[in-house]
Parts: C-alpha cells; sequence; structure tokens
C-alpha cells in the first residue's frame, strides 16, 4: 500500500502503534480515512509480528467521527428509490465491516482516548478490547444530533459493554457521556489526568500484553469474544475444542521458567496468513 496520510504506524518490541494523526481536521473520518484503516489493519492481521495494537490519537480530540464533507459530496446517499436505498444497506456494510477488523484482529486492541470520540469514533472503540481515556475525554453518539442513526457499531456494541438504559440515554440525546461516568459504567478501564499518561498507559499495558505466547493470548480473545454472544454452556464446549486446538506444553514451561528467572519468555510469533487468492 502507499503511504498512509491519516495515520502513522510504527513497532517496537511487538507492540504496534496506530497513530490518527491529523488532529487540524479532529481526526475525522472520510473515505480516505477508511481506506487506510481497512489496508493497515489487514497487513497488520496477516503479517503475525505485532502482539498488540495501541490505537491513539494527536490533537484536543481523539476523533470528531465521520466528516460532515463527507455526506455533502463523497458518498452519495440515494433516498429516492429502491435501488439508491439497496445501495446504501451495501454501503454501510463496508463500512461496518472495517470496524469489525478491530475486534476481528488476531491481537488485543487497546485505545487510549483523549478529548472528543464523538460519533464514528464511539463506533471504533467499542470495537476495541481495552478502553483508556483522559480526564478531559468525552463520548457522544452523535448520530441523533444531526438527524441520523448510529449505524457503524456503536448501537451493537455497545450495548455489550454498559448498562442498556446507559445506551438509550446516550443514543436517545447526544449527551455527552465524561470520561469519570465512562469508568463508572464500565466502557472505560482507567481515567488518567493527561493524554500523555493516558497513552503511556495504554503502551504499558500492551508490552505486558506482548511478552506472553502470541498463540495463547489469540485464543483468549477467541473465548472472550465467543463468550459475549453465546450462552454459558456453549462457550465451555467451545472453549474445549480451542485449548484442545493452541494448547502447548513447550509454552507453558517457557512461561514458568521465564517467571522463575525473571526474564523475558521466549516464544513463537503467529504464523504469516497468506491471502487464499494468492495461492498456487
Amino acid at each position: 500500500m502507499t503511504a498512509p496520510t491519516c495515520f502513522s504506524l510504527t513497532t517496537t518490541d511487538h507492540v504496534a502503534h496506530l497513530v490518527m494523526n491529523r488532529p487540524g481536521e479532529l481526526n475525522t473520518m472520510h473515505p480516505t480515512f477508511w481506506r487506510e484503516l481497512d489496508e493497515l489493519l489487514t497487513q497488520m492481521h496477516r503479517e503475525g509480528t505485532a502482539r498488540a495494537l495501541v490505537i491513539s490519537s494527536t490533537g484536543k480530540h481523539f476523533s470528531a467521527g465521520m466528516s460532515l464533507q463527507t455526506f455533502a459530496g463523497a458518498i452519495q446517499m440515494d433516498d429516492q428509490s429502491p435501488e439508491g436505498r439497496a445501495a446504501i444497506f451495501d454501503l454501510l456494510t463496508d463500512m461496518q465491516a472495517t470496524f469489525t477488523k478491530i475486534e476481528n484482529l488476531r491481537i488485543p486492541v487497546i485505545c487510549a482516548i483523549q478529548g472528543g470520540c464523538i460519533g464514528g469514533a464511539v463506533d471504533m472503540v467499542t470495537a476495541a478490547c481495552i478502553r483508556y481515556a483522559s480526564a478531559d475525554a468525552f463520548f457522544c453518539i452523535q448520530e441523533i444530533n444531526i438527524g441520523m442513526v448510529a449505524d457503524v457499531g456503536t448501537l451493537q456494541r455497545l450495548p455489550k459493554l454498559v448498562p442498556f438504559a446507559v445506551v438509550k440515554e446516550m443514543a436517545y440525546t447526544g449527551r455527552r457521556l465524561p470520561a469519570a461516568r465512562a469508568m463508572a459504567y464500565g466502557l472505560v478501564n482507567e481515567v488518567f489526568d493527561s493524554a500523555e499518561a493516558t497513552l503511556a498507559a495504554a503502551l504499558q499495558c500492551a508490552k505486558e500484553i506482548a511478552a506472553k505466547p502470541p498463540v495463547a493470548i489469540w485464543g483468549t480473545k477467541q473465548a472472550v469474544t465467543y463468550a459475549r454472544d453465546h450462552s454459558v454452556e456453549d462457550s465451555l464446549r467451545q472453549m474445549g475444542w480451542l485449548q484442545g486446538a493452541v494448547w502447548s506444553n513447550a509454552h507453558v514451561r517457557e512461561a514458568i521458567a521465564a517467571m522463575k528467572d525473571q526474564r523475558a519468555g521466549d516464544f513463537t510469533p503467529l504464523t504469516r496468513l497468506q491471502p487464499f487468492t494468492t495461492l498456487g
């Protein structure tokens, strides 16, 4: 892919750090943003070299969500015919798939949020595993304020994270949810005094995750996500198949030895994925 314009991506000690880098535009989401994010997530998923991903931002706000200019011209939302409305469905399905890549990424994803996390940004961070926030952060389902329904994941994922009544209040009113209340409800893991402290905590968490056997982290993410959407009985059955697939006596011995020796463990990385269409 060509060099991204909306993001920077670095990897240090198996921790990938994806930064939204358009603070002057409040890191709004337009077609280029979506395309670059999709490409970067796909690349990361296939390579398997990173063991955790931190997503952070620059400037006053994490992201102001969808660019309003996008609705004005870049995306044609034809509501005058059944064919046009069907195309809206397909367009949204495509956009939803990008944020679902965050949820389905082979590694845990941690968001470090400062300032406003608005509209599409809420869709984005609810697909992550862990959310840290600065004291000035707030969350807003902005879509209702501009006459539409949130449509890229917020209304589907947020009820899995916070009380249903809180989701309804946010979705119906468009009110801001401050960081302290977000932590009290369970949306945010921890609140920090500054954006710098928030990012440092996210990177430290990612570093701890990266020190574990990658396939065990992969299995854990698979199990937790599955259990969220299935019964205990079904999830226990899935866990049996999953553990049977990823169990490694060597990894367990190495993890225990590393703890005893107070050293970093030496673990096998995830296998690089090769798209099926490139085989043969």
